[in-house]
């Protein structure tokens, strides 16, 4: 139902049940606030608790405050007509009718009296600053000692831009520093009790939206002083860690901790922007601690088609970035994410769109190339898939050990593309079979997705016996059966995954003994952390920082020489190994295999550029060619499963919209309504131990390639999901509304609302600092003269003042107080560029 009422005598309508300030927020009228907050209402009913926790001690509540009703800011005070004392907006009701006053001189005042006890125990000697736009804090001019200025948010905080608006008052006393706790021992954040003004914002984010209590606030002989509940350790008072004190509080009280530069979305949930295809982590993960096993799938599969496959072999580079491992170990996301795919009890309708009636072709039946083919499928168009292999699945079908991915998986996950229009022909090869011009005719648009299906070899001493194998070469031919057993002791050169796969694969056929060596020390061996200890329990010894000198023997293998590597990199990080020539060292081996990479045959793709083995392409994954895209390893050159199964979506996204689409290539499996925001209090959460996917025996394992990870129980699984820290509903609180910007862009259009009357006004450059203060007997015909000047200013304020002169008198002799010195000139106020 609508109200109608008026606001500084402007006709304003409102719904049944808002506040005033809502009311005047809907209507951009600005009233200043900061202990409301727009995802937290008024402060104004909430209570004291008996005690709270710092490293200064206990504070128990002295009652000298409100018990049943905290008192707010009161900043937020207006004035309504027919009432005898002033309103706080933020919990008054609007009615019919209604005037509200916001603006009145009795209400500026009672703002600034408020504001002043606020900041009579907060640091506020720059806020009196004439230049805190754009100050650094690292000098100061005024020699105010570091402990009395602002904190490090100054230009960018609440509490200075509210006080700026409501003014601050000329005789507030100097401020002293208390020399209160700074909490600097938790992971994610830092707590200075120095600059809390007691709002109980993070107060009220701990209780009423996460429903946590780790936060309270007391009464100390009157003032609010907010702390832990039930230990100074945030982590002892049963924090979540979930950022969204951090998230609502106006001052520098509560910051986060090392929080890297980016957008606010990425770096606030980084285990979602650092997924090369966008999974949206935090949501699955929490579907599966509410044991919603087939939506935490659907979630995954709205950005992969294959998860059970992923949730096998992808490298989880979400993992590497979890703020939970901040906190102790981060979240088992990918184990999670197989759990999900292997309990869902609905099969997902892949549903295609109309046909197209368009036709494009992909060469390369690997993760970027299947994907690429299962969303244009999806987009109605007509796929064919050149693979030159018999059966499809690329690398997942020729070289990924089956301990990795059993092959039942990988079959089970394709038969998503039988529903599709696409048709694959194997055993052709492009370039031998069938040329790229002809497929070109044929097809509106190619995406080439070959791999890295070659090993890369380097010429070596003795490589050329027979019993020196190449790593690629010997995974293929493990997986084909070519290879079903290997005696005697066996030495892998190279320290990548691959090299990890053929140690591994190794092992299990029954090799005596395994060893591996490569150039780089143990912190700079490319492989994966898991991969290089899952090798080292199965048995393999590692000798890290040596390279491969000459393969020995006369008529077969008998040893390998080493050679010491001193460095791998050089100074600018290119690969540049040295070696001390000096310093060799010999083993006895019966077969060697070099492992050292991977390469792509670019052979078929004639007229498309390349540069050190991989296709050149753009930010769209175009080639030089028009209508040929090309990614996964043969754009990239090694990288993994889920790099290529992204590519595979970006290019069929480009494609879409080549072809005429709109790009829009992701199908909805599930409604994304707000999930559960108050996950309350869990005994211990910070301590709770990462739960690792359960393993078979290490003995067990040597033996076989049955797969290495047996995968989650449903307690497992939910009990590790329950670890996570919901870093994604800060996202969900919302903006605050901050003050109109004192300062405006020097434009045409700000200057026409100035007045033509006596007044002063400042001009302030690109990082608004001040480089003239002027008085003017017609304001806007003087800054009308500067748009046409060529001036530095990029933005203005000004005064309306018929005793201009004093005024600007007074701006200056502010301005000096600061700096000490006169700015050259004829003393009609001008540039004070010199001064900078």
């Amino acid at each position: 139902m609508s109200v109608r009422m008026r606001i500084n005598d402007e006709a304003v309508e409102a719904e049944e049940g808002m506040t005033v300030l809502q009311a005047a927020d809907k209507h951009e009228i600005y009233i200043p606030r900061l202990c409301y907050h727009p995802s937290l209402g008024s402060s104004h009913g909430l209570r004291p608790v008996d005690v709270i926790y710092r490293e200064d001690g206990e504070f128990r509540n002295d009652g000298s405050g409100p018990q049943d009703r905290f008192p707010g800011c009161r900043l937020c005070l207006v004035e309504i007509a027919g009432r005898d004392e002033p309103a706080t907006a933020c919990d008054t009701l609007v009615e019919e009718g209604m005037e509200v006053f916001t603006e009145t001189d009795d209400i500026k005042q009672l703002r600034r009296d408020h504001l002043a006890e606020i900041l009579k125990e907060h640091p506020h000697a720059c806020l009196l600053c004439a230049q805190q736009d754009g100050c650094s804090r690292t000098q100061c001019s005024t020699n105010v000692p570091e402990d009395e200025r602002c904190c490090p948010l100054l230009g960018h905080c609440e509490l200075q831009k509210v006080s700026q608006y409501v003014g601050v008052r000329e005789d507030l006393t100097k401020y002293v520093f208390a020399n209160l706790p700074k909490h600097e021992n938790e992971p994610l954040f830092d707590r200075d009790y120095n600059l809390c003004i007691g709002c109980t914002r993070c107060v009220r984010a701990c209780n009423i939206l996460r429903g946590i209590d780790t936060l309270g606030f007391t009464y100390k002989e009157g003032r609010a002083v907010v702390g832990p509940t039930k230990a100074s350790d945030y982590a002892d008072s049963e924090c979540r860690f979930c950022g969204a004190c951090t998230g609502v509080c106006p001052t520098g009280a509560i910051t986060d901790k090392d929080l890297p530069r980016g957008e606010r979305e990425d770096v606030l949930v980084p285990c979602r922007a650092e997924c090369p295809a966008g999974i949206d982590v935090p949501r699955y993960l929490y579907l599966i601690s509410e044991g919603r096993y087939s939506e935490a799938n659907a979630v995954v599969r709205e950005r992969i088609p294959f998860p059970e496959i992923l949730g096998y072999v992808c490298f989880h580079p979400c993992e590497d970035v979890c703020r939970r491992g901040q906190v102790n170990e981060p979240m088992a996301i990918c184990g999670l994410k197989r759990f999900a795919a292997e309990n869902s009890e609905e099969r997902l309708a892949d549903n295609a769109e109309e046909s197209t009636r368009k036709r494009v072709a992909i060469v390369g039946s690997g993760p970027a190339g299947l994907s690429a083919a299962y969303y244009l499928g999806l987009s109605g168009h007509s796929v064919t898939v050149f693979e030159a292999e018999d059966d499809i699945g690329g690398m997942l079908r020729q070289a990924i050990p089956e301990y990795r991915l059993p092959p039942e998986v990988l079959d089970r996950e394709l038969e998503k593309l039988e529903d599709l229009s696409i048709e694959f022909k194997t055993g052709c090869r492009i370039g031998e079979d069938l040329s790229l011009a002809a497929i070109q005719n044929d097809f509106q648009a190619v995406f080439i997705s070959t791999g890295a299906g070659l090993s890369k070899r380097i010429p070596l001493e003795g490589s050329d016996k027979p019993n020196v194998l190449w790593g690629l070469d010997f995974l293929k031919d493990a997986k084909k059966r070519l290879v079903t057993e290997l005696s005697g002791r066996v030495f892998v050169i190279g320290g990548g995954n691959v090299a990890m796969d053929v140690a591994r694969t190794a092992v299990r056929l029954g090799a005596s003994e395994v060893q591996l060596a490569c150039l780089e020390n143990d912190e700079e061996m490319p492989a994966h952390e898991w991969e290089i200890e899952e090798a080292k329990e199965e048995g393999v010894v590692m000798h890290t920082s040596w390279g491969p000198k000459r393969v020995q023997g006369e008529d077969g293998v008998t040893g390998m020489e080493l050679v010491k590597c001193t460095s791998v990199f050089d100074a600018r990080g290119r690969f540049a190994p040295e070696f001390d020539e000096g310093t060799l060292s010999s083993f006895e081996t019966d077969t060697v295999i070099l492992a050292i990479g991977q390469s792509t045959d670019l052979n078929f793709a004639e007229g498309i550029n390349s540069a050190r083995g991989t296709i050149q392409i753009d930010n769209d994954l175009r080639t030089n060619t028009t209508g040929i895209y090309a990614g996964g390893e043969a754009a990239r050159g090694p990288s993994s499963v889920i790099q290529a199964v992204a590519d595979g979506a970006s290019a069929a996204s480009q494609i879409d919209r080549f072809l005429g689409g709109d790009g829009n290539i992701y199908p909805t499996y599930t409604e994304h309504s707000a999930l559960k925001a108050k996950i309350g209090s869990n005994d211990g959460f910070a301590n709770l131990s990462r739960r690792d996917v359960p393993k078979r025996p290490i003995e067990e394992r040597k033996k076989a390639f049955d797969a290495v990870e047996i995968g989650y129980s449903e307690d497992e699984a939910q009990g590790e999901a329950n670890r996570c820290l919901r870093c994604d509903l800060r996202l969900d609180i919302l903006p605050v509304t901050l003050p109109p910007d004192r300062w405006l862009e020097l434009n045409e259009e700000n200057v026409a609302e100035v007045p033509a009357t006596e007044g002063v006004y400042q001009l302030l450059d690109e990082n608004k600092l001040i480089i003239l203060i002027k008085g003017a007997m017609d304001m806007q015909a003087d800054l009308r003269a500067k748009l046409g000047s060529d001036t530095k200013a990029r933005f203005f304020g000004y005064e309306e003042d018929p005793m201009y002169s004093k005024r600007e008198s007074e701006l200056i002799q502010q301005y000096l107080q600061q700096f000490g010195k006169m700015p050259e000139g004829d003393g009609e106020g001008d540039d004070l560029d010199d001064l900078f």
